[in-house]
């Protein structure tokens, strides 16, 4: 088996923010599942400079596994690195740093080294892997690696994804999406306010409105314990806009984010905000007071996961994880409901804590990917027995 470590190495040295194309990476991982025998499949991205990935060991057969992932990684700009954020380096204390060791390379490479052990085993069920572009971006990549999949390789096969979860199993995500609202008023002089309509001042009873629909929601019971944050969550992070303190703002511009829980729907929660913003330009212009208010999704909306429908593969993944194991819900969006939302049964499961997700010297403890290493040779010794 190939050491986790050396391929852990090798998958780190690329550097596939999402800014960059990840081929270098597609063609390393295409020439290793080659030298065992395995082909696997591009699904190009639109623009041509990127590509998830997708491959079958084991039989063309109902069921099975498919064991998903993505590629790309976030920016290190700006943040203080103790190394090359794309060397590994052991740090000691059993730890491995570096860009993505642990979301989510380490899992990658722990599913790569089980490639030589699957291919020869007498699998009666197949192992997929599935290697996504463009997560962090807002899970772009994954609806076309998951459409082909389900068309042209199985619609029965279960899906662990392997996010850092600390290898419990996670069975319920929040959705997410991200948004742009630009506000354009009519500049006047500060002294002759009566003249204009200050575009900051409008997008301030916007944000206003954002978070006062947050506490509508819990107001209303829409609760769900299971998550950290009990609750849909609306957040605006960043916001500009004006061009001097004596002049009237023009135009001003928020970005912000629904994360909603799985029982609830982002058209339904967008539509409040959307009513607020015709029924607030109404009485503006009822005034004589000018002002447009756009918003535009930043990203696709990434779908919950819901705790449903999922008993087979859950129990796939308990039955081969230390006793104790018990479900999780999680805030953080990943590509898990987009293949529930297809109709596949689907988990998150894999090493590696999310706290050390997107941080300056990320890492993951090598117990982590000892025990993923673990799993998936429990996992697919399972395989080797008829559904």
């Amino acid at each position: 088996m190939t050491d986790v470590t050396t391929l852990l190495t090798k998958l780190v040295s690329f550097d596939t923010t999402s800014s960059e194309s990840n081929l270098a990476l597609i063609e390393y991982v295409e020439g290793y599942l080659a030298e065992y025998g395995v082909s696997a499949e591009r699904v190009m991205s639109p623009c041509g400079t990127k590509a998830n990935l997708i491959a079958r060991i084991g039989p063309e057969a109902p069921g099975g596994v498919m064991l998903s992932g993505h590629t790309d990684v976030v920016p290190v700009a700006g943040q203080p690195w103790s190394s090359d954020p794309f060397t590994l380096r052991d740090g000691g204390g059993g730890r491995l740093y570096g860009r993505g060791t642990c979301d989510m390379k380490g899992f990658i490479a722990c599913v790569l080294s089980m490639v030589p052990t699957w291919t020869k085993a007498p699998l009666q069920q197949p192992i997929y892997l599935g290697f996504s572009y463009d997560e962090e971006i807002g899970c772009v990549g994954a609806p076309s690696l998951i459409k082909r999949f389900y068309e042209h390789y199985s619609t029965t096969a279960h899906v662990i994804v392997g996010e850092p979860t600390s290898m419990q199993p996670v069975v319920a995500q929040k959705g997410a999406t991200n948004l742009r609202t630009t506000v354009i008023g009519q500049e006047a002089h500060s002294s002759q306010v009566n003249q204009g309509t200050s575009a900051i001042h409008v997008a301030a009873r916007l944000v206003t409105f954002i978070e006062d629909t947050m506490a509508a929601l819990v107001e209303e019971g829409r609760i769900d314990e299971a998550f950290n944050v009990p609750h849909t969550s609306l957040h605006v992070g960043k916001i500009k806009g004006g061009t001097a303190i004596n002049i009237m703002a023009r135009e001003c511009q928020f970005e912000w984010e629904i994360r909603h829980l799985p029982t609830d729907t982002f058209d339904e929660i967008y539509a409040r905000f959307e009513a607020y913003c015709a029924q607030l330009s109404a009485e503006l212009q009822a005034k004589g007071k000018h002002v447009e208010i756009t918003t535009e999704p930043l990203n696709v909306t990434v779908p919950g996961l819901a705790d449903r429908e999922n008993d087979q593969v859950l129990r796939l993944a308990k039955d081969h994880l230390p006793a104790g194991c018990c479900d999780h819900a999680v805030a953080y969006a990943t590509e898990a409901g987009q293949f529930q939302g297809q109709g596949l049964q689907t988990i998150i499961l894999g090493p590696g804590s999310i706290a050390q997700a997107h941080q300056p010297d990320e890492y993951i403890d090598i117990e982590q990917l000892e025990a993923c290493e673990d799993f998936l040779t429990k996992m697919g010794k399972a395989l080797e027995k008829t559904v």
